[in-house]
């Protein structure tokens, strides 16, 4: 009696910050890894790549050829919604039984263009009539540190006012997504939110003391139209029945200064 020859699990956007949390993981609990990339990469500790594009919709047949599992992390700026239609084309001629999709909190309801094609997506996959999961993270401690380091260039700090965030660690949002890859469908499942809720001067303030420097005075931004009351009303929170990590911002901090 022969062994079936194990399927591999696809992962969009393995080689990212999240990515390179996940493919690790993946291949620890012994899953066969296979990455769509946009570059050509020699395969390497059991992950093999796969070139191609999903918004020029290239080489998508042949990455998801085999594969019964796909765990979607690729996302931009824009096109989120065509890159998800065209693998959501692609997964039901393939077969695929189980789609795993990382989103956004707030998505459903932020009125930024980028988070309508967030949405957008996370409809295709719903849509895709393939057994799909999808789970909405906050904002990654990663992004956040871009965002301070540039705010802390400026010789005054500026706060939107109004404006909360609940960053969480990219490492704990790996180890939530392949728990739901290796599971069953499970739909929309709780967002995923740091411990902690700050506001911009209050994510400023243990960057620039870790680092030694002189705090900035603050300049109060008011975020205009539609966004800018959905923020203040606290639209991209999840406060009431979201799953909660542990790793705070501090924490993060005091660990890339190490």
């Amino acid at each position: 009696m022969t062994t079936p020859t194990p399927t591999p699990i696809l992962v969009t956007g393995g080689t990212g910050t999240l990515g390179g949390h996940v493919v690790p993981l993946l291949r620890a609990a012994g899953h066969e890894v296979r990455v769509l990339s946009r570059q050509a990469r020699p395969a390497a500790d059991g992950v093999e790549y796969v070139t191609g594009d999903l918004l020029k919709d290239e080489g998508i047949e042949a990455a998801v050829r085999g594969a019964e599992t796909i765990l979607h992390l690729a996302g931009g700026p824009k096109g989120d919604d065509e890159a998800a239609r065209t693998l959501v084309r692609a997964a039901r001629a393939a077969g695929v039984r189980h789609l795993v999709h990382i989103s956004v909190v707030g998505a459903d309801r932020v009125p930024l263009a980028w988070l309508r094609s967030k949405l957008a997506a996370e409809r295709a996959i719903a849509d895709s009539g393939i057994g799909w999961t999808t789970l909405r993270a906050a904002q990654f401690h990663d992004l956040t540190l871009t965002m301070v380091e540039k705010m802390t260039r400026l010789p005054l700090l500026p706060v939107p006012g109004g404006l909360r965030l609940q960053p969480v660690d990219s490492r704990e949002v790996a180890h939530r997504l392949v728990e739901l890859t290796l599971g069953e469908p499970s739909g929309l499942v709780p967002d995923l939110t740091g411990p902690k809720l700050y506001d911009i001067a209050a994510l400023a303030r243990p960057y620039l003391d870790l680092h030694g420097r002189r705090r900035r005075p603050a300049l109060p931004v008011r975020i205009p139209g539609k966004a800018g009351k959905a923020y203040r009303a606290g639209a991209n929170l999840t406060l009431e029945g979201a799953d909660t990590a542990k790793r705070t911002w501090e924490e993060f901090l005091a660990e890339r200064v190490r």
